[in-house]
């Protein structure tokens, strides 16, 4: 089993992923719509991910993006977000 990554890391490119796709992380948890182990958990698969430098490549390649790119561990969720009102 691999190390889980960086927590400042991840959580950075789980922000930017969540910004390149149009899913607002900030509001939905100051919403209550995320809770904190919601937010934890996110992190985690993240940090688990064995490809963090395919996705900041997939981030410096797209301003924005429909979906997160294919093999995002937090894809659901962050569509979920995208689509909330």
């Amino acid at each position: 089993m691999q190390p889980l990554g960086d927590p400042l890391y991840h959580l950075r490119l789980m922000a930017r992923m969540g910004r390149t796709v149009g899913a607002d992380l900030n509001g939905a948890f100051a919403a209550g719509e995320i809770r904190h182990r919601d937010w934890a958990a996110m992190i985690t698969r993240c940090r688990g991910c064995t490809a963090p430098e395919q996705c900041e490549a997939f981030l410096a390649a797209h301003e924005h993006a429909e979906a997160p790119m294919p093999g995002c561990r937090n894809a659901a969720a962050l569509m979920q977000l995208k689509g909330r009102s």
